[in-house]
């Protein structure tokens, strides 16, 4: 140590014009002549300030977290493909989202959990909706008609029926749209519900009833109605809701679906609503234009072989970007005169109007 102490002397001795004993660290003397310690911590300590102030300001790129908004959907509805195949495309991913499709069957059971704060967004049967209005629900939008598929819904009776004045006084099962397709089905033979005995059972629950007689005729949509045809061979199918009055005047299913999004995600973040719709819109599109790549997609959804879901698929209408607004007109008369059916025969406790539920300011115009 005894090379070094004549550094510390220099400096002791009051000695700053050396640059040498300027520096009491002991640090080097750099080729040119002067010590680096002081000019290098210097220089990181602006560095850091600049980068730190940058950071803050927005001038540099920050790695941002994808918006978590999960969907409630079902995986035994083929509606449900658009939203299934924007996931898996990555059409979400694309606008900075992340979407896991929460399996729930129920309509009802979709809306609360949306209204728990559980989902951002759902695609449901619209009687679900129209009660939570007849409530008073207001933490939901509607914005959009995904889907739509006239013709898979329908009534199956047991052998032996066959007409719906052959069933009167008899049990006939059905539930939320396949009661309104029941309904329609009634009224073009003269008849009510209040002509056959009524029985209201999940739609899973159906076949095994009509199977042992517990029942003698089912209205349910496909691929449930399909279950049905099979637990009752050789019975008849006594009509679809495509022979209903209200496919007559609107040309949609008893109850089509409704995209419903959450009121605060819209409200408080327009433009992730936005990017939402995008990533929605583009999952119809791709459905329509590439249906066999689309089968194969989301095909592990429905635990069906690829060539099971496109023969469904054909069945489907699906709705992307292309003339949405006047889609959306022809729906939101529809659900009125939905909304003034269920009132009207006492399915629901007040009348609401349903377009003060409609929002689709976040929507891209054409």
């Amino acid at each position: 140590m005894g090379c070094k102490c004549w550094q510390a002397e220099r400096w002791r001795n009051g000695r700053k014009s050396d640059p040498v004993a300027a520096e009491p660290t002991g640090w080097h003397v750099n080729g040119r002549g002067f010590a680096t310690r002081g000019v290098l911590g210097m220089r990181l300590k602006v560095l850091i300030g600049s980068l730190l102030g940058m950071l803050l300001s927005g001038v540099l790129p920050v790695s941002a977290q994808p918006a978590k908004l999960d969907v409630a959907a079902s995986n035994t509805w083929w509606g449900q493909v658009p939203i299934m195949v924007a996931i898996d495309k990555g059409f979400f991913k694309e606008q900075g989202i992340d979407t896991e499709l929460k399996n729930i069957a129920a309509s009802g059971d979709r809306i609360a959990a949306l209204t728990a704060g559980s989902v951002a967004f759902s695609n449901l049967g619209r009687i679900a909706a129209i009660v939570e209005k007849a409530r008073g629900n207001q933490s939901f939008y509607y914005f959009a008609n995904n889907d739509d598929s006239p013709g898979t819904e329908g009534c199956w009776a047991r052998p032996g029926f066959a007409d719906f004045k052959a069933l009167k006084g008899h049990k006939v099962a059905a539930n939320t749209s396949a009661q309104i397709t029941m309904n329609g089905l009634l009224a073009n033979e003269g008849m009510t519900e209040h002509d056959i005995q009524f029985v209201n059972l999940p739609g899973g629950e159906m076949a095994g009833a009509l199977a042992k007689g517990d029942v003698d005729a089912a209205c349910v949509w496909r691929p449930l109605l399909d279950n049905v045809m099979q637990a009752a061979p050789g019975g008849k199918l006594l009509g679809t809701d495509a022979d209903t009055p209200n496919y007559k005047k609107f040309g949609t299913m008893a109850s089509p679906d409704v995209m419903i999004i959450s009121r605060k995600l819209v409200d408080e973040q327009p433009a992730l609503a936005h990017k939402l719709a995008v990533a929605l819109f583009k999952g119809a599109d791709y459905a329509n234009a590439h249906p066999e790549e689309t089968a194969e997609t989301v095909a592990h959804y429905f635990r069906k072989e690829p060539a099971e879901v496109l023969a469904a698929m054909k069945a489907f209408k699906y709705f992307g970007e292309a003339g949405w607004q006047d889609h959306m007109k022809l729906h939101a008369g529809q659900m009125q005169f939905l909304a003034q059916w269920l009132y009207e025969n006492g399915k629901i406790p007040a009348l609401p109007e349903t377009v003060k539920w409609e929002n689709t300011s976040f929507v891209a115009k054409p």
